[in-house]
């Protein structure tokens, strides 16, 4: 079994009335190679008449999202033409690429009645050999993701599958004391966030980050729980990144910059209307 190297307590950093935890990176650790970046925003309850989630139009290029949808409802919509509004369960994958503009936006539903929000949003460096591939984009509903049950029912993971770089990520809902055994081979890099509840690793808000010392991890749920795995291989390159831009090098995100001010990555409203 792998052992635990460190636990990272996530940095609570509100944007605007959206409570908001920050993971990673974090004061002690700028990447778990590769994945660069973790939010959680949320639990909270928002009030009629909201202004909702504040992500509106901005660029990405040369890297993931994948956002999961813990409770609330989240539309997606890009320069790529794609558009779709997913509820609590679901997730949705982005590859940015090349480059595209997207926003992440309360449907106007929710904006009108208000209610629970809690979202997770990761993002996941693409190598330099796909860092300029074509965007894409898969939404997920809860039922369109498999719920696979252990322990007598006690865990039931939901993994997706939507990555190009073999990324396997999963959400794993806990009772407690349910017990799972998960699969993490060796030389893979395990990402493992505790979004509620406590486990034998950590509890709730805490970032931990596992030894290479085996291929399998135990956890197992002191209360109910739950929690985001994921492994992926190490890329070991060098990363620079600035603002919505991950790439390899200074130069090329300057070019990205340069890109999006002359609309080679286009805008939601030139190309899907929004």
């Amino acid at each position: 079994m792998r052992t635990v190297r460190n636990r990272y307590r996530a940095i609570r950093d509100d944007i605007g009335d959206l409570h908001t935890w920050r993971p990673l990176p974090n004061d002690r650790i700028q990447q778990i190679d590769p994945f660069l970046f973790l939010n959680h925003h949320g639990p909270q309850v928002y009030p009629p008449h909201n202004r909702g989630l504040p992500f509106g139009p901005h660029p990405h290029r040369g890297f993931e999202t994948v956002t999961f949808i813990v409770d609330g409802s989240l539309t997606h919509r890009d320069s790529a033409g794609h558009e779709s509004t997913i509820e609590a369960g679901g997730v949705q994958w982005m590859t940015a690429g090349r480059g595209l503009e997207h926003a992440e936006l309360s449907p106007k539903e929710f904006l009108e009645q208000g209610g629970p929000l809690e979202i997770l949003q990761l993002w996941v460096n693409l190598p330099a050999r796909l860092k300029m591939t074509e965007p894409r984009y898969v939404g997920l509903q809860r039922d369109q993701i498999p719920s696979i049950s252990a322990d007598d029912g006690r865990v039931t993971m939901h993994p997706v599958a939507e990555s190009i770089t073999d990324v396997k990520m999963m959400t794993i809902d806990f009772a407690a004391q349910g017990r799972v055994t998960l699969d993490a081979p060796h030389d893979r890099s395990v990402f493992l966030y505790i979004i509620r509840g406590e486990t034998n690793v950590g509890s709730a808000f805490h970032l931990i980050e596992m030894n290479d010392d085996g291929d399998e991890i135990e956890i197992e749920a002191k209360s109910d729980a739950l929690v985001l795995f994921g492994h992926a291989q190490p890329i070991g390159e060098p990363v620079f990144s600035y603002g919505p831009f991950v790439m390899n090098t200074r130069e090329e995100v300057v070019q990205a910059i340069r890109d999006y001010e002359a609309g080679v990555i286009p805008s939601v409203s030139e190309e899907s209307g929004g």
